[in-house]
């Protein structure tokens, strides 16, 4: 038992545990700011200050304050209404085709190879051209 069960315990609070706590997945909503103008799905920890995100940034014309990041596993409660761009590093996902998106390698290996850099420039250039030619 744990300090924090013992004290709960002594102030005569009624601990529960679900039984099937999986019938609550999907339940719940990911709530998306409504100032979020991108959406990173990633596990990887995500330093949204280093160089390489300052100039992904820069290119969207966004600040790290209009970023959003959620897990994959909650890719399913993201409303279908979000408009904002998407963006996957190293995850493999079905969205619907109303989301744009970008798909890169993960993050680890996004910092290192060039390839993969110059890739993900290519997908924001065509994101950016389509925005362009939908305004």
């Amino acid at each position: 038992m744990t300090r924090r069960d013992r004290m709960l315990a002594q102030m005569g609070i009624t601990q529960w545990t679900l039984r099937q706590p999986q019938r609550l997945k999907g339940e719940l909503s990911v709530q998306i700011p409504a100032s979020a103008r991108l959406l990173i799905i990633t596990d990887e920890q995500t330093d949204l200050t280093c160089d390489l995100f300052s100039d992904i940034f820069r290119c969207l014309n966004i600040t790290a304050d209009d970023v959003y990041c959620i897990a994959p596993e909650n890719i399913q409660s993201i409303p279908e209404q979000t408009s904002c761009l998407c963006w996957l590093p190293g995850v493999d996902a079905d969205l619907p085709d109303t989301f744009p998106l970008l798909h890169t390698p993960s993050l680890a290996n996004l910092y290192q190879d060039v390839q993969a850099k110059r890739g993900l420039w290519t997908q924001i250039y065509q994101y950016d051209q389509n925005i362009t030619a939908a305004s």
